[in-house]
């Protein structure tokens, strides 16, 4: 009787992690801040694949705006680098903090960007 609770319970883990890695995608969760350490909503975050399009503001992969709590979430993402472009009014992130790490596949990746004028 134990054998097959043991085997049954190694088979339902195999199936879960299985099931699990086919649902998780590769996201980026993007926090905005500004200079001030406070929550941006309202915030344009666009992803880019190179640094010629993040520079020339061409061909984003993906634009959001954050929400009430300063986030905006990309999924379906590869696992690479992205520049990243967040902009409210006069305030934008241009000079600093631009680049993510390569994000890791079949997580949510998560990076802080500041804004100022």
């Amino acid at each position: 009787m134990k054998i097959r609770t043991v085997l049954f319970s190694l088979i339902a883990l195999a199936v879960l992690s299985s099931f699990t890695m086919h649902v998780l995608k590769t996201s980026l969760k993007v926090t905005v801040r500004n200079d001030l350490g406070n929550l941006e909503s309202e915030a344009s975050v666009s992803l880019y694949k190179t640094k010629e399009d993040y520079e020339k503001s061409i061909n984003p992969v993906d634009t959001q705006i954050t929400d009430e709590k300063g986030n905006a979430v990309f999924g379906n993402l590869e696992s690479v680098v992205y520049y990243i472009s967040a902009e409210k009014g006069d305030k934008n992130n241009f000079g600093a903090g631009e680049k993510t790490e390569k994000l890791v596949e079949n997580r949510q990746n998560k990076v802080t960007i500041i804004i100022s004028e």
